[in-house]
């Protein structure tokens, strides 16, 4: 069983935060702003997995009331760097467990992070811990990678997903088990000249858009979109991740 308070410690709080490129870019924040900001319809949201705030705190910023739901300490500490808890509450606890409230108008998840929950049961109760939180008619919205798994070469367990300087992404794929571990390599010139890598991992369980489907029906949700990012863009075979967006009832 994996810690994931041991796993996001305090020195990755600290380094995941990138500010004004990748993810914290604004070509990438901007969209998604709009896009929950136009699902929250003035209502209030929150953010399971909120982590150290990325979404959450520029989504607070446009105008929504924000809450979330985070399992890291230290990545809670991190975003009070940032924003007080008169701001955006969070709540300490498993995203598939812990209740923020109710009465919600959107609850979201990003950047892949339900895949943080590493059986299908878990994954199940999380869009079920969802509903409790919404109202009739809320949407949950979630974010997540499409398996890649054709890109496998025959016999081989694992695929090199990233390589720039400076950073290697590989990840290795237990198909039996749906799991995958992404290796993320940071590397830094030393002073004979050398590199030394830094080497961080993360387990998920990958999730089929079907199977996630499924999940949402359990759940009492039903698909109303899927894009295949928050700029809209349609989704097709050859996507590479979705946005998905359920409603309530």
């Amino acid at each position: 069983m994996v810690d994931q308070q041991q796993l996001w410690d305090e020195e990755a709080a600290q380094s995941y935060d990138t500010p004004g490129t990748g993810m914290f870019s604004p070509e990438v924040l901007g969209p998604t702003i709009e896009v929950l900001k136009g699902l929250a319809d003035g209502g209030r949201a929150v953010e399971f997995a909120i982590g150290t705030g990325r979404v959450a705190i520029p989504l607070a910023e446009s105008g929504v009331e924000v809450a979330g739901i985070e399992l890291s300490r230290a990545m809670v500490a991190r975003l009070r760097e940032k924003v007080g808890e008169d701001r955006i509450p969070v709540v300490l606890g498993d995203m598939a467990t812990a209740s923020a409230g109710e009465d919600f108008a959107l609850a979201y998840l990003v950047f892949n992070t339900i895949s943080n929950l590493l059986t299908q049961d878990e994954q199940v109760e999380c869009f079920k811990n969802a509903a409790r939180h919404l109202r009739p008619g809320g949407c949950f919205v979630i974010e997540l990678w499409v398996p890649q798994l054709c890109a496998l070469p025959p016999g081989h367990g694992g695929t090199v997903e990233v390589s720039e300087p400076g950073y290697i992404l590989v990840d290795t794929v237990d198909v039996l088990h749906q799991r995958v571990v992404s290796h993320h390599f940071h590397f830094e010139a030393d002073v004979d000249g050398g590199r030394q890598a830094d080497v961080f991992r993360t387990p998920h369980r990958y999730i089929w858009p079907s199977e996630l489907d499924l999940m949402a029906r359990l759940a009492g949700f039903h698909l109303e979109s899927r894009w295949a990012d928050w700029s809209r863009a349609a989704f097709t075979a050859e996507s590479r991740s979705h946005v998905s967006v359920y409603r309530l009832g």
